[in-house]
């Protein structure tokens, strides 16, 4: 159980805290080949946490080798799927050991808060690794219908060198998403860490040798895009290649694998969710509870962000009243302080596409009813929570996915044209639908083109629920549940004659 300390606390593991800084491959922590480094930037404060190796090919080269090695060498591969249980079970407890440490590096990291990084981002990491690993000894192959002249039996191997490439948003769970089911089907992982977030992905390689797990099995590379990422993209010892990310660097990693060997490619991409509020929707307290979680969560630096809220005439002043009293209880500041909700957006990159956003909203026509300002904290990356009404679908806020704390407000004149304009996107990853109505629910869950849909509530799903999008919000499979696993295998027929 997850348990927050006090403001204090954290800031002395803050600065007692030492940082991984050197990519993990084969078992051990090694000077980069590439000779470069890179900083890494609290986005709180704009000063440099520590500088981190910056791989480069050499270095993707010389992971995919030691990886190849131990794949062929079964130490991992070939161990019966109880024995990888066990110690994917014990990196877990590890995990569960440090988790305060690990916390306060995500969250000086990120600019996340620590209380989500602590009583959310952790447990979830945590239990996760634990789902998967118990899944190992637990997924059946099958045998096809009896035939008097022969046995087939329809078996999963690993598919092999496994490459996860991982977004910043969400750096230690978009870890164990990955590394979870693809480690538990026998696999070796190479992991490119966001540039932005390296340093717990590399404690937790230095955790997963503690836990048993052999060298050469889970390596980390550390680097920018175009230096680990495209090479890992193009390499032709990686069979599997699982990103998450926007849409164009997805569409990359397509292109790669096309002009390569052909690696099986699995995206998570980007999203334009809607929360779509009917006509006869009721518990509008809990709705706005739901609403501004949906599109406040980690800054609204998250895929699957309710930033469209598609709104019927009839309940939208009301809600409106309860929207902006539910925005009170949302604070912004230190995001190692537990009081505050809201941290730093990641990089001031993001900072200004996030501001350039609220800009074009206002100049587009939309009306701003709260917030829209940055908040000034020194040298930190901070915004205040935003929210335009009358928003129409040809506005640039409605259309593109902003990765911040803005939400957009649209109101419709019939419950099916909620449900159009909810679909009137290039995106479909998930969507949030609130009826008080059994008939609507089963109708418009269908009807909403989206690969998660929740009824009168905000959600992903959880580890047992296959996640992913539709369109250009996903290709390729799924995270989470037992489909995961397939993603990482092959499957192969064995044909047996019996006359």
């Amino acid at each position: 159980m997850s348990t927050l300390l006090t403001h204090d606390e954290y800031c002395s593991i803050a600065k007692n805290i030492s940082y991984p800084i050197n990519p993990f491959i084969n078992g051990k922590y090694i000077a980069p080949l590439s000779g470069n480094s890179m900083e890494t930037i609290n986005p709180a404060t704009g000063t440099t946490i520590t500088r981190v190796a910056a791989c480069g090919p050499e270095d993707v080269d010389l992971a995919v080798e030691v990886s190849r090695k131990s794949f062929n060498e079964g130490s991992w591969s070939q161990k019966p799927p109880s024995e990888r249980k066990a110690t994917l079970i014990k990196l877990a407890n590890l995990i569960e050991r440090d988790q305060h440490e690990l916390a306060v590096l995500e969250s000086l990291e990120s600019g996340k808060p620590i209380s989500e990084c602590q009583l959310t981002d952790l447990p979830e990491t945590i239990d996760t690794l634990r789902w998967h690993a118990e899944a190992a000894d637990k997924i059946y192959d099958q045998m096809s219908p009896a035939n008097t002249n022969g046995i087939g039996m329809i078996i999963r191997e690993p598919i092999g060198v496994v490459g996860c490439v991982l977004p910043w948003n969400f750096p230690l769970m978009m870890l164990v998403w990955k590394i979870g089911p693809a480690l538990a089907m026998g696999n070796s992982v190479i992991v490119k860490p966001a540039e932005q977030t390296s340093l717990t992905t590399l404690r937790i390689a230095g955790l997963a040798l503690e836990a048993g797990i052999p060298a050469g099995v889970l390596n980390v590379l550390p680097g920018l895009g175009p230096d680990v990422g495209e090479p890992m993209g193009r390499h032709q010892g990686i069979d599997a290649i699982s990103f998450t990310g926007s849409t164009e660097v997805g569409r990359l990693f397509l292109e790669f694998s096309a002009k390569s060997n052909l690696k099986k490619i699995i995206l998570e991409c980007g999203g334009k969710n809607p929360a779509v509020v009917l006509s006869d929707a009721t518990d509008l307290d809990s709705i706005a509870k739901h609403v501004v979680f949906s599109a406040l969560w980690n800054m609204g630096q998250n895929c699957t962000a309710n930033s469209r809220l598609i709104v019927h005439k009839d309940v939208k002043q009301e809600l409106l009243i309860k929207i902006k009293q539910e925005l009170k209880s949302w604070y912004t500041g230190d995001p190692l302080d537990p009081k505050n909700q809201l941290g730093a957006i990641i990089s001031n990159e993001q900072y200004e596409k996030i501001i350039a956003y609220i800009d074009s909203a206002t100049k587009e026509g939309a009306q701003l009813i709260h917030g829209g300002k940055a908040v000034t904290s020194g040298n930190g990356l901070f915004i205040e929570p935003t929210v335009f009404d009358h928003v129409t679908p040809d506005m640039t806020i409605a259309k593109e996915e902003i990765f911040g704390p803005v939400l957009g407000i649209m109101t419709v004149e019939s419950d099916q044209d909620a449900i159009d304009l909810a679909n009137d996107t290039c995106y479909g990853l998930q969507a949030s639908l609130f009826t008080s109505s059994t008939i609507k629910t089963h109708q418009y869950a269908r009807e909403l083109q989206a690969g998660t849909v929740s009824v009168n509530c905000y959600s992903e799903g959880d580890i047992t629920t296959p996640f992913g999008g539709y369109k250009l919000s996903g290709f390729g499979g799924r995270d989470n549940s037992f489909m995961a696993h397939d993603q990482y295998t092959e499957i192969k027929t064995i044909w047996i004659e019996t006359d």
